[in-house]
């Protein structure tokens, strides 16, 4: 039977409880043993989908499908293998589930409640990942100890410890260590009283990981542990690490955080070999030149908004022993001040997905500057729209070239239809590829690429089929795919079931490559993605 660890945090929110399981994930998995992860989501949300960005961050895609949480990218990038609908889900999907069976007789007319109903429902989606081939299920609970949304998580938790054998589950339970600078003082009674908290929910944590900034020496490590009763060794220093989130998986691991899971657990596994994972830290620490790149996009504020393509970003760069600079542009920036201003010395541009008119024209004239001026260019999703959408405007003719996504119903049936259809270079398409004015549903997950002989696009990947994620609802309008290819540029991908434009890139341009498809969410920091390499190498070479 499977081991399961769940790990929740305490006073405040953000502690980086999804980087430490994904760290945790990859020390286990190192010492050979079998891993599976599960991000729980208190929120009432049935999926992070609908989200602001500003609010969440980004909507992580998987292969099925699934829209989920940030902290899934986390779990992919450092264990290495692939999330789904079953690796996330929360508040919102656990009580639709549980209405939805009510609704349809299965509880034979019994009150539903929290306990057992909700409860039930929650430890079945973690018995769902119990298999002979997993060893351990890591099971991280956002949000903090405390909060009202949280409550019928952990009173699960505590029942599933009753129903298990004492050496089949382990509490890991994480909290931040503040530090007040005015009086030189590094507190715990915050983390004493969040555990206090989880001790009134029947809930002891077997291991704390202390969130800091500062150095925390023996003795408040032994004070930790005597407020809340556990081993001094069982209290693991998360300090801020120097270089790279990379590094979390270390800092554990000099603690022996592997080696007391595994103990308190009865595993009995080698030690870990992170051999090849300190060779890309040792890359990216070490970098021999910088490489500057721009990132115009909608949600910059916010970094984690972006999360994935900057850490895919840095795996390119670190391929080849280079920093990459990131330089984060508003797009709306480069309307107000135009893209000579802002992307003056940027060795290489890159538009990232997006939904709405907002930062559209912004997002264009970065293309129209990268696409004039020979300087290396990634689109991703929205970001290929906008490529498709500028090259018509401004080299095939259409000066109105628009995204049907941009218009109301009222604007797309008034006027000249025949205009219309023309000019809509980006619409909707219904079952069968036919242009509809409104409707259509989302591409979601992992769709299949036939790529073509002889471009960059073929060249980068090494192969004739590939498939990657997607996550859009508009597409490419299949009537201007020979307008596009005559006037340079090159449809380089295509689905090959419905012919959907894909990939585009240019004919004489160092690299102008788009990409319907969102390739941030497949790469990895020892196998950084083929397109992100692409970009990184020409930028270098300019």
């Amino acid at each position: 039977m499977s081991k399961f660890v769940f790990i929740t945090g305490g006073v405040v929110s953000s502690l980086g409880k999804g980087l430490t399981s994904a760290s945790i994930g990859l020390l286990l998995k190192s010492r050979g043993l079998r891993v599976e992860m599960l991000k729980m989501d208190p929120y009432i949300n049935v999926d992070p989908g609908t989200m602001n960005p500003f609010q969440h961050g980004e909507v992580f895609v998987t292969d099925d499908g699934a829209e989920t949480d940030l902290d899934l990218g986390h779990y992919e990038r450092f264990v290495n293998q692939p999330m789904g609908h079953r690796n996330n889900f929360t508040t919102g999907a656990i009580y639709s589930k549980i209405i939805e069976r009510e609704r349809r007789g299965d509880f034979n007319g019994a009150t539903v409640q929290v306990v057992p109903h909700v409860t039930n429902e929650i430890k079945q989606k973690w018995l769902n990942l119990e298999r002979e081939d997993v060893d351990v299920i890591l099971i991280e609970l956002g949000g903090t100890v405390g909060d009202i949304e949280g409550l019928p998580f952990l009173e699960a938790i505590r029942q599933f410890h009753l129903e298990r054998d004492p050496e089949d589950v382990m509490f890991i339970h994480m909290a931040l260590i503040p530090y007040l600078r005015a009086s030189g003082e590094i507190k715990t009674k915050p983390t004493q009283h969040s555990v206090q908290k989880l001790r009134e929910l029947a809930v002891q944590p077997d291991m704390i990981i202390c969130r800091t900034t500062q150095h925390i020496d023996d003795d408040v490590r032994k004070k930790i542990a005597l407020f809340c009763s556990v081993r001094p060794q069982n209290v693991i220093i998360e300090q801020d690490v120097p270089n790279t989130i990379y590094e979390v998986p270390l800092i554990l691991r000099q603690q022996g955080t592997d080696d007391i899971i595994c103990k308190r657990l009865h595993l009995d596994a080698p030690e870990p070999d992170l051999s090849q994972w300190q060779a890309m830290i040792d890359r990216v620490v070490n970098p021999e030149k910088t490489v500057k790149i721009a990132v115009v996009g909608k949600y910059i504020t916010l970094t984690d908004s972006y999360k994935s393509i900057y850490e895919a970003l840095m795996h390119a760069g670190a391929a080849f022993h280079a920093k990459v600079d990131i330089l984060k542009v508003e797009a709306e920036e480069i309307e107000e001040k135009g893209a000579d201003a802002v992307l003056e010395g940027v060795q290489g541009v890159l538009t990232p997905g997006g939904f709405g008119l907002r930062g559209a024209e912004g997002k264009m004239a970065a293309i129209q500057w990268a696409r004039e001026n020979n300087v290396p260019f990634l689109g991703i999703c929205y970001g290929l729209q906008c490529a498709v959408i500028e090259f018509a405007r401004h080299v095939c003719g259409l000066p109105n070239a628009y995204s049907i996504e941009w218009k109301t119903d009222t604007d797309i049936f008034e006027g000249n239809a025949s205009a219309q259809a023309q000019d809509a270079v980006v619409v909707l398409m219904d079952s069968q590829q036919n242009v509809v004015d409104r409707g259509g549903t989302m591409r979601l997950g992992a769709y299949a690429c036939w790529l073509k002989q002889g471009t960059h696009a073929r060249e980068a990947y090494g192969t004739e089929m590939v498939r990657e994620r997607h996550r859009h609802r508009y597409e490419v309008n299949p009537k201007i795919k020979d307008m596009l290819e005559s006037k340079g540029m090159i449809i380089s991908g295509v689905n090959p079931d419905s012919r959907l434009v894909e990939i585009v890139e240019l004919k004489d341009h160092p690299w102008f490559v788009a990409t319907q498809a969102h390739p941030e969410f497949k790469t990895r920091p020892t196998e950084p993605h083929p397109l992100f390499l692409g970009l990184i190498t020409a930028s270098m070479e300019n």
